[in-house]
């Protein structure tokens, strides 16, 4: 189901004013936003996420970055029908259920490691050039001192979840399906 118009103004609002992040502090909150909207451009198979009103988990591995700004960010919201409930879970801790994984909080050397844990399972990695040149399905980045990000839509296709083109449009770059 696509999401409403003031979803998708809010997102591009964030790629055109919000993610000017000049300030170290600003990004976080910048990067949790972006987090708190991923989802409503993402298509995950039937049996990743049911149709009935259970929740989408948000997992968080590693340390935190965000804190409770992120709880403040996602109070109240939802993808459909689905409450988006943060997770978080230590460096090692078995990430089952996640739908959303941050492991922009994992050190550089963990972060492949994490990856290669959630394999081909339906899941939405999300990496950070800040701790790791490892990239998931998105990779955020800091370009010309706006908080950006990548989108390997090849990854995603091998998770089986789709990205809206929405979301495809606002990326710096697009490894596309069939690329190397």
């Amino acid at each position: 189901m696509p999401p409403s118009w003031p979803i998708i103004l809010s997102l591009v609002g964030l790629g055109a004013s919000a993610a000017r992040a000049q300030s170290p502090q600003l990004e976080p909150a910048v990067k949790a936003a972006y987090l708190a909207k991923f989802g409503a451009y993402v298509a995950w198979p039937p049996s990743a996420l049911p149709g009935d009103a259970r929740p989408l988990h948000l997992c968080i591995l590693g340390r935190d970055p965000f804190g409770a700004m992120l709880d403040r960010t996602l109070f109240g919201q939802r993808i459909d029908q689905h409450p988006i409930l943060v997770r978080r879970l230590s460096a090692g801790a078995a990430s089952s259920g996640c739908h959303i994984a941050y492991l922009g909080g994992l050190p550089g050397a963990q972060v492949g490691a994490a990856m290669a844990r959630f394999g081909p399972a339906p899941v939405l990695t999300v990496t950070d050039a800040r701790s790791s040149p490892v990239r998931g399905i998105v990779h955020f980045a800091v370009a010309n001192g706006r908080v950006r990000f990548h989108i390997d839509e090849a990854l995603a296709a091998r998770s089986n979840i789709a990205i809206s083109s929405k979301l495809l449009g606002l990326a710096l770059s697009v490894k596309q399906r069939g690329s190397p």
